[in-house]
């Protein structure tokens, strides 16, 4: 069984994929099209991405297990942590100096089911280098050796939650209808205008994580002692 702590740790990576500026921003464009029914279409968009990912989740899980049962040793080494360490500053000077102009919208010519479909999977290709959060997770399932019985539900649960906040907006709008649409549409404007920013904050976040990790597999308490000794 899972312990407290694993769970507790993907539940917090979780909820930083719970923002995706990007299935939000096509979740209102569905929403603010004035189609007669959105919940087809949008139906559609949130299962592909939720299954992309899913898939993808099930593949790494199973290739990371294999690649690093005898790789375990090597991953906990010194140079594997300073190793680590590199990367993590690399990101984070990647995210403080980006730049935040944003990207290209991405939506859909039209709301039919192929259309939408095909936007999904557009959208887990093209965000899947900013799905460090779901890594992370991965990889501590991966190194907890959870027994699929326990990393299924795990990783079915953090796809439904990535795609949660989309199925909430879309309640919210069938309830309220246009009382709503003001909202939305500066919603919208948000997620559109924020996605290069909450990519750079994801990608400091993990960043600072894999530096502070690195340095400690480095051990650098060790090395400051031994060279003060040496002094």
């Amino acid at each position: 069984m899972p312990s407290s702590g694993l769970l507790l740790s993907v539940a917090g990576l979780a909820l930083l994929d719970m923002l995706s500026p990007a299935v939000i921003a096509t979740t209102l464009y569905v929403l603010l099209s004035g189609a007669r029914s959105t919940a087809r279409p949008l139906l559609a968009y949130l299962a592909t991405v939720a299954a992309f990912y899913f898939a993808l989740g099930c593949a790494l899980v199973l290739g990371l297990g294999l690649v690093l049962e005898p790789l375990s040793g090597l991953v906990s080494s010194r140079p594997a942590g300073w190793a680590m360490a590199a990367l993590g500053a690399l990101m984070l000077i990647w995210a403080l100096f980006a730049p935040t102009r944003a990207a290209p919208r991405r939506t859909p010519p039209t709301l039919r089911t192929p259309a939408m479909i095909a936007l999904g999977l557009a959208t887990g290709v093209l965000e899947v280098g900013t799905a460090l959060p779901y890594f992370g997770a991965i990889a501590l399932m991966t190194t907890a050796q959870l027994p699929a019985a326990a990393w299924l539900p795990i990783l079915a649960a953090y796809n439904l939650a990535m795609v949660l906040p989309a199925i909430v907006l879309h309640l919210l709008h069938r309830t309220l209808g246009q009382r709503l649409r003001p909202r939305l549409e500066h919603w919208r404007a948000k997620a559109e205008s924020g996605s290069r920013e909450a990519a750079a904050w994801i990608v400091g976040i993990a960043g600072f994580l894999l530096l502070r990790h690195g340095l400690s597999t480095a051990d650098l308490s060790e090395i400051t002692i031994n060279l003060s000794g040496g002094l």
